[in-house]
């Protein structure tokens, strides 16, 4: 794909993006994505075929945003896992807080693919890719003392994501009162009791809750 088609297609997604965020996923047609976006409707659909493409290529970038968190997380060395896990459930909740619009449109389909319903597409592969970074942080933090051996790192990994898009996923469509990075501390304190053999740093010491 060449340096103008690229441009015009992330044109296309960033639009995508604000008309989600502003009306919701149903209420916004790709004929209106094409004319916000200064194309072609048959250009929108050269890009993403259908709208659930165009959903699915907007989860995937928010599954690499994910990815490059955890990486960060993974060339900290000097930092406790527990801490790092705490850094990662508040990281996610203050990107969702600031566009709580698109992700009430994007969460299910971020939670069809996590769940496996959506094989073999773009976005299951990121959500794989941050899966086994996830499985790299805990293995690591079990050998360094720092995670119980009580639990192996897939199943780490597993409770993590369940209980951080559960969550998520209350505060986004059954009950959206308070902040979620408050939730979402509260999360890591549940997931880590059991978890953690050294002491992390509990942002409410530092921060105060909110």
């Amino acid at each position: 794909m060449s340096d103008e088609r690229d441009a015009q297609r992330n044109r296309v997604l960033d639009v995508a993006v604000a008309l989600f965020a502003n009306r919701g996923f149903d209420d916004v047609s790709m004929a209106e994505i094409a004319e916000a976006a200064n194309v072609a409707r048959a250009t929108v659909f050269n890009y993403f075929g259908s709208k659930h493409a165009l959903i699915e290529a907007i989860t995937e970038t928010i599954l690499h945003f994910y990815r490059d968190m955890l990486d960060e997380a993974l060339a900290d060395d000097l930092t406790p896992t527990p801490t790092l896990v705490r850094d990662l459930f508040e990281g996610m909740a203050l990107g969702i807080e600031s566009q709580r619009g698109l992700f009430r449109s994007v969460f299910r389909e971020i939670a069809r693919i996590q769940l496996g319903f959506d094989e073999g597409g773009v976005a299951q592969r990121a959500n794989e890719e941050t899966t086994t970074r996830l499985e790299l942080l805990f293995d690591r933090g079990k050998r360094r003392g720092e995670l119980t051996d009580a639990f192996d790192a897939a199943t780490l990994a597993s409770a993590m994501k369940s209980l951080s898009n559960g969550t998520i996923t209350h505060w986004l469509y059954d009950d959206p009162t308070g902040p979620l990075s408050t939730r979402m501390r509260d999360a890591a304190d549940i997931f880590l009791s059991p978890v953690a053999c050294t002491p992390a740093r509990n942002p409410r010491s530092k921060r105060g809750a909110k």
